[in-house]
């Protein structure tokens, strides 16, 4: 028998969705669906970036650019390819001199 498949019932925006959307459309010239899902693969992308990012400054103590005593330490990145609902992309994986950095929201293979 075959399941039946659950149908996402779209909730009322909020005054704040419909900015966020708004302002979508005008930055990525938004026109048909595949215009939404290359922004949305934009978007994910760059949000998977900064949060690995500030996953490395937790982890090292500092921000990127700051100087410090600590014996560990930035130590450039590794590319790093993410299959998605919206496509595969390329993340920039930071990395530390101890090889001792272990991120959250891209795991290490």
């Amino acid at each position: 028998m075959k399941e039946k498949k659950e149908v996402y019932k779209v909730k009322p925006l909020t005054e704040g969705k419909k900015n966020i959307i708004a302002t979508l459309i005008e930055e990525y010239d938004i026109k048909t669906a595949q215009d939404i899902q290359e922004a949305l693969k934009d978007l994910l992308g760059g949000t998977i970036q900064s949060m690995l990012e500030a996953e490395m400054e937790e982890h090292i103590g500092y921000e990127k650019y700051q100087h410090s005593d600590a014996a560990n330490y930035r130590n450039g990145t590794k590319k790093k390819n993410i299959r998605s609902t919206y496509g595969e992309f390329q993340v920039e994986v930071p990395q530390d001199r101890n090889s001792s950095f272990d991120p959250k929201v891209v795991k290490k293979r």
